[in-house]
């Protein structure tokens, strides 16, 4: 079979192919036309985020049997018109749901502890105990939406901190397990002081977060987002956090990315939100670890190898 990797992936990924039998071509610096040519005899297509694939990626690809994407989601590729053509469509979820876990807590813990103001003061001279004192995160319950391969992750990590741990995710049945409570999404809104959250960017859960929904969640609620930015709609946030019906915002991802980009067209409830002392931003790298570059790309190899046996044409 071949195979087309048509992004940078971490050697380690490479080094398997390599053992594989199959005839792969790295080739991560395509142009889109290039790569539109290239994709015409592939059976196996590797992609980060170089390219969306659309429908009309898929019909240049004829022979298209395996699209593997290294990351946790699939919002870049035209699942439902790969699977009507047979297609099987693989991610790699397993591969950062530690990393993406760690960061949310961080978010958590630094918006609880006050550490990046109190770090800010220090850098300007400023020794203010009273000020910065904080809250601790084991007296908080945290609610998880959305518990797939992330949820549980972030769950089993919040046990050690002896937080009260509430989940819903409208589309699982196979629990509640060890690490959380099985609940409702109107017990998440009542009960929890922190909401994290870990679903895919789909039609339905695209801007299912908003103001509307935030002002029946409990006053001085702090919420984390490091799934996807279009799922939290930013409108209002603002007048939310300055009435202290939201405590805090943690924020990895963004409706439009990169932010500051010229071609991006971000919001300015994003800029409003991104300078407040109680929002804490990172730049997309929830994810994106040195250890989960590698384990990405360990999990996507064990996963296109065991669909493509190198016998198979």
């Amino acid at each position: 079979m071949r195979c087309l990797i048509a992004d940078d992936l971490h050697p380690v990924f490479l080094e398997g192919m390599a053992c594989s039998g199959l005839d792969w071509h790295y080739l991560p610096a395509l142009s889109r036309s290039e790569f539109l040519m290239e994709i015409t005899d592939a059976q196996i297509l590797v992609i980060r985020s170089r390219f969306a694939i659309d429908a009309d990626v898929i019909r240049a690809a004829p022979k298209l049997r395996i699209i593997a994407r290294a990351g946790a989601g699939l919002d870049g590729i035209d699942v439902e018109f790969a699977e009507s053509r047979g297609i099987k469509v693989l991610h790699a979820a397993e591969g950062n749901a530690a990393a993406v876990a760690e960061h949310a807590i961080g978010l958590m813990l630094g918006l609880l502890a006050r550490i990046p103001e109190a770090d800010r003061a220090i850098r300007s001279g400023i020794w203010d105990r009273e000020g910065f004192r904080g809250k601790e995160l084991g007296n908080r319950c945290v609610g998880l939406i959305g518990y797939g391969n992330m949820g549980p992750a972030v769950a089993r990590r919040l046990q050690a901190f002896g937080c009260r741990i509430i989940a819903y995710d409208k589309y699982r049945s196979d629990w509640p397990d060890a690490f959380s409570e099985r609940v409702g999404e109107d017990v998440i809104q009542k009960e929890a002081d922190i909401i994290s959250l870990h679903v895919p960017l789909t039609s339905e859960t695209r801007g299912m977060i908003n103001a509307d929904y935030l002002r029946n969640c409990r006053p001085g609620l702090i919420l984390i987002n490091t799934s996807r930015g279009p799922v939290l709609n930013p409108e209002g946030l603002e007048r939310l956090l300055d009435s202290g019906r939201l405590a805090g915002l943690g924020l990895d991802v963004f409706p439009e990315e990169p932010l500051f980009k010229k071609n991006i067209s971000y919001s300015e409830e994003i800029l409003k939100l991104i300078i407040r002392p109680d929002v804490l931003s990172t730049p997309h790298v929830a994810g994106w670890t040195t250890e989960s570059y590698e384990k990405i790309s360990l999990v996507l190899l064990q996963k296109i190898l065991s669909l493509s046996p190198a016998s198979e044409e």
